[in-house]
């Protein structure tokens, strides 16, 4: 009886913390240290989430392909700085959660450049 018990408590858990997840994609970027190389839109060591998003944004097999990118690392994509890959405790579905995440930036519009002329107040 008692391990019924600690079954559905843990899949409850499970699930809460997988949703809570879900809401956190940056939370996961940070944790998977993906924040060592790349930022939403200021360029580092790495592209920027930004740029990835727009070269993978027509891709149909971008998740997928990111996915195996983000899990094993590689070279050759972006330069020849190498990617290493994520650690092996961080989970197939966080990958896929970040992975996501970054397929949906987009580059913030650009402010427009306040006029340096002065009003002269109407004359009545």
């Amino acid at each position: 009886m008692k391990v019924r018990y600690l079954v559905a408590v843990t899949v409850a858990l499970s699930v809460s913390i997988t949703a809570f997840a879900a809401e956190k994609p940056e939370t996961l970027f940070v944790d998977g240290n993906c924040n060592n190389c790349h930022t939403i839109d200021n360029k580092t060591v790495g592209p920027t989430l930004v740029e990835v998003a727009d070269k993978y944004r027509n891709d149909k097999d971008a998740q997928a392909k990111l996915e195996k990118k983000v899990r094993s690392g590689g070279s050759g994509s972006w330069g020849v700085m190498p990617m290493p890959g994520t650690r092996s405790s961080f989970s197939d579905e966080n990958i896929k959660i970040v992975v996501t995440w970054i397929l949906q930036q987009k580059a913030k519009p650009k402010e427009e450049p306040k006029s340096e002329k002065k009003t002269e107040p109407k004359a009545k």
